[in-house]
């Protein structure tokens, strides 16, 4: 079994989104609903990517930015 990140969908402007980890099966589609509480909840992507700069392409440096 893996941990998803879920968090709840804001119903409102200012309503700040909460979250939970989530045991589920690897096959298990992406819940909609916490199985507790019944809230609308999405699964959260988590992972990052790392930005590479290319000798030569623009950007900012000790010089400014261009």
């Amino acid at each position: 079994m893996k941990t998803y990140v879920y968090e709840t969908i804001p119903q409102g402007c200012c309503e700040e989104p909460r979250h939970y980890e989530i045991e589920q099966e690897d096959s298990a589609s992406p819940l909609t609903q916490h199985p507790e509480t019944g809230e609308p909840i999405r699964r959260v992507v988590l992972g990052g990517v790392e930005l590479v700069k290319e000798s030569g392409s623009c950007g900012c440096g000790p010089e400014g930015c261009c």
